[in-house]
């Protein structure tokens, strides 16, 4: 398992000013903080606001905040280009394929501000990797099973009938394509994004990002940092 040297979260520094600019966050989920326009393309959402039968199915019982918005990033979000001084996306990318992680990327570039910010968390590839071949040192049975469930590339059972089916079009959580740190900064460089870093919990200079940012979601995770 990979081991990183501990950072203090810098002080932020207000270079943009709380409610001075658009903020994006793209496959919000149910997390929805003021300030920041939130869209998620997941298919409960768009479900769930359906007139009459939308009622009738909730995701782990809780429904979508009234303030997220239908959007998906691949085909791009309904908001003018260069119109955002930040965006974000945590576990997010994960799930699309490769070639559509890459669209989604672009689209990001397109919607920020020259000098706007992106912070991005995906899970990382090389801590599964390193753990599956740490279990395998030890000659564990268990070593595949650990690496498929813990980066869900697989599935141990596939649902069955009509709602079988339909759970798993309202609920797919499978990740398509892995990431690790080199793959992911190449892709945004190909993009056109400048100044990629490795990023911490809240050591974004910019204040927004605290309203959005969760420590769990960083947890055994890359998180870049890139500015258009």
């Amino acid at each position: 398992m990979t081991t990183q040297a501990t950072i203090e979260p810098k002080a932020p520094t207000d270079i943009s000013s709380p409610g001075s600019g658009v903020y994006v966050q793209f496959g919000c989920g149910l997390c929805a903080p003021a300030g920041w326009i939130n869209f998620d393309a997941s298919y409960t959402l768009a479900y769930e606001r359906l007139p009459i039968v939308g009622k009738l199915y909730t995701k782990n019982s809780r429904r979508f905040p009234r303030e997220v918005r239908f959007g998906d990033i691949v085909e791009g979000l309904p908001l003018p280009p260069e119109s955002a001084s930040g965006v974000y996306a945590s576990h997010v990318l994960e799930h699309l394929s490769h070639g559509d992680c890459l669209r989604a990327l672009r689209n990001t570039y397109r919607l920020l501000k020259p000098g706007g910010v992106f912070r991005l968390i995906v899970p990382d590839l090389e801590i599964a990797a390193r753990d599956y071949l740490a279990l395998l040192q030890k000659e564990s049975f268990d070593a595949n099973s650990a690496f498929m469930e813990g980066t869900a590339l697989g599935r141990k059972e596939r649902p069955r009938g009509l709602r079988g089916l339909v759970h798993l079009w309202l609920n797919s959580s499978a990740h398509l394509w892995m990431w690790d740190a080199p793959a992911m900064m190449r892709a945004l460089a190909a993009q056109g994004f400048r100044d990629i870093r490795r990023c911490q919990f809240n050591d974004s200079e910019d204040v927004m990002f605290q309203r959005v940012e969760d420590p769990l979601r960083f947890e055994r995770a890359l998180a870049i940092e890139a500015r258009r």
